[in-house]
């Protein structure tokens, strides 16, 4: 099998010109710049220290844009991560987490070393649709703590918990927390209004900063949180630190690991499609996979969290002139300098100006427009996104994409099983019909012949289904022909039934003829050894030459009678 790895940097760097790293250099500060308080909010809210946010976005963004297939895909930590992150760190600690990572990244290499990449695209919109919108919700909920300033010693992890435990310290609310948290996320909202190019995290985390420091230093006004508060921020780089893996952390961790690969995957695989469509470039699936894996395995030997393509800041990068994945280095390589220079002045940040940052990042992520789109669509598509949002609510995102996938494929399989059609002829069969041939050819069935054609795969959905129409047979036929035109594959459950069909019908006295065979599915009768029980003579490859076998042999039984 051949390596399908092909970072577009290197395709980027064979045409470059001096225009194109001026327009890569002015998006990668653009972007580095819109980065910043995003990275730091989402490590903060992911249960980690502001600077392990920075250092995911530097390391990870690094190698996404070096060994990515996507030529502007902006690679850090996102919001979507926070849920399984934190609830990771809960019940594992942050070794676990940095283990869990690494085993992701690893599944996605692999996952682009066999060529998944185009598989993911087909997991179903209702699931990517539930649990982002799940996760929407969770980070706002996580949010409330620090915007409102309440003093509660430990929050709870489930959703649910937490909202119980809020109410039951309503009396604790900080009203200058209130009015820097409210006051960001005006901010935000209204920055766009004036300018698109300055992003309103980052107006608002310094208005707010400036604002609490005169306040605490100068009114004698305390009580306003700030990260420098609650953690102890260091500029130093750190030394990569060893994992320690075996067999029993890679069973506990699994699972987690599979969750943050499968989401990972999504998010960036759908970054990259929406990329696409801005730039009219396409996207390496297969790469991308690789060099999101390989950066989830590089950033936690350095305390990050895992890594995926960002969306909104890929479309910054876009929107500011990056078409090379030039911009993306240097997207990090800036982030790395505000790391150096400027870590410590992050510590005067507002924890409730953070939260309002996050409560945006939850509003944009929630696609409510989408949902209620969405619940105008078929009722098996609303039980999955209902099921999926419901259950990353309530428990978490590992269950919410494993029983929304499973829900997803059980429809599917019914949805399949219901449009297969199989019919039953006698007397006279047309073998024109269900065809663009305007010619129309009749044959005539002995009596004593059947033909039952089958109209979709014959798998296992199916396969129970043909069984349910032969029971209820009436009388029984000296030949049994089973039309296959539009049988495109046969699984192992429907070889199965076939075998027993065609070895009682055998032991009855009636012999089957298969029609129409196509060349995959009868190469699939030849590896089981099914079309040496039908008889190769059987197989037929046109109805009308198993019409004319039939009533021959039919012909014979009568006059042996």
């Amino acid at each position: 099998m051949k390596l399908d790895f092909q970072p577009k940097l290197v395709e980027g760097l064979r045409h470059y010109s001096k225009e194109k790293f001026v327009a890569d250099l002015m998006a990668g500060i653009i972007v580095g710049i819109v980065a910043l308080p995003l990275a730091i909010a989402f490590g903060i809210a992911s249960g980690v220290s502001p600077e392990k946010g920075l250092i995911t976005a530097i390391v990870g963004g690094f190698i996404v844009s070096a060994l990515g297939g996507n030529s502007v895909q902006i690679g850090g930590p996102t919001g979507a991560f926070i849920v399984i992150v934190f609830g990771i760190i809960q019940t594992y600690g942050l070794e676990g987490l940095a283990i869990a990572t690494a085993m992701a990244g690893a599944i996605l290499v692999l996952m682009g070393l066999f060529r998944l990449g185009a598989i993911i695209k087909f997991i179903p919109y209702p699931i990517v649709i539930g649990f982002t919108s799940g996760i929407a919700l969770t980070i706002f909920t996580t949010q409330i703590k620090d915007l409102f300033g309440l003093t509660i010693d430990k929050v709870p992890a489930d959703c649910l918990s937490q909202w119980a435990t809020y109410f039951q310290h309503l009396d604790s609310i900080n009203p200058m927390s209130v009015i820097i948290g409210i006051g960001s996320i005006v901010i935000i909202a209204l920055t766009p209004k004036i300018s698109r190019k300055v992003p309103g995290s980052l107006v608002a985390i310094i208005i707010m900063t400036v604002l609490a420091y005169i306040l605490r230093e100068f009114c004698g006004i305390t009580g306003i949180e700030t990260i420098g508060d609650r953690f102890d921020i260091s500029n130093e780089i750190p030394e990569p630190q060893p994992l320690h893996i075996n067999m029993a952390t890679i069973n506990q961790l699994l699972s987690p690991a599979f969750t943050i690969a499968i989401l990972g995957a999504i998010e960036s695989l759908l970054s990259a499609t929406v990329a696409d469509g801005a730039t009219g470039d396409h996207h390496n699936s297969n790469t991308e996979l690789i060099g999101q894996g390989v950066a989830n395995i590089v950033v936690p030997f350095f305390g990050g969290i895992p890594v995926t393509g960002a969306i909104a800041r890929t479309m910054t990068n876009i929107n500011n002139g990056g078409r090379t994945p030039v911009a993306g280095i240097i997207h990090a390589v800036v982030l790395l300098l505000i790391f150096l220079l400027l870590m410590p002045l992050i510590k005067l940040v507002p924890m409730a100006c953070l939260a309002g940052v996050l409560v945006i990042v939850s509003y944009n992520m929630s696609g409510w427009r989408t949902v209620r789109s969405l619940l105008k669509n078929p009722k098996s598509d609303i039980a999955v996104l209902i099921t999926t949002f419901a259950l990353t609510v309530v428990f978490n995102l590992t269950i919410a994409i494993e029983i929304g996938l499973l829900l997803a494929m059980l429809l599917f399989l019914r949805r399949v099983s219901e449009n297969v059609e199989v019919s039953v002829l006698r007397d006279k069969l047309d073998v024109a019909d269900g065809t663009e041939v305007s010619q129309h050819e009749t044959l005539n069935i002995a009596k004593g012949v059947e033909v039952y054609e089958i109209n979709g795969p014959f798998f296992f959905g199916v396969a129970t289904k043909f069984d349910e129409i032969m029971r209820d047979m009436g009388d029984k036929p000296s030949v049994r022909i089973l039309r296959m035109r539009r049988v495109p594959f046969i699984d192992s459950t429907g070889l199965h039934n076939l075998q027993i069909l065609v070895e009682s019908s055998h032991a009855e006295g009636i012999r089957v003829i298969l029609s129409g065979v196509n060349p995959t599915v009868h190469a699939t009768l030849k590896k089981s050894g099914v079309d040496k029980i039908v008889g190769e003579e059987n197989i037929c490859d046109h109805i009308s030459k198993a019409v004319e076998k039939a009533n021959a042999l039919v012909e014979i039984v009568e006059k042996l009678k």
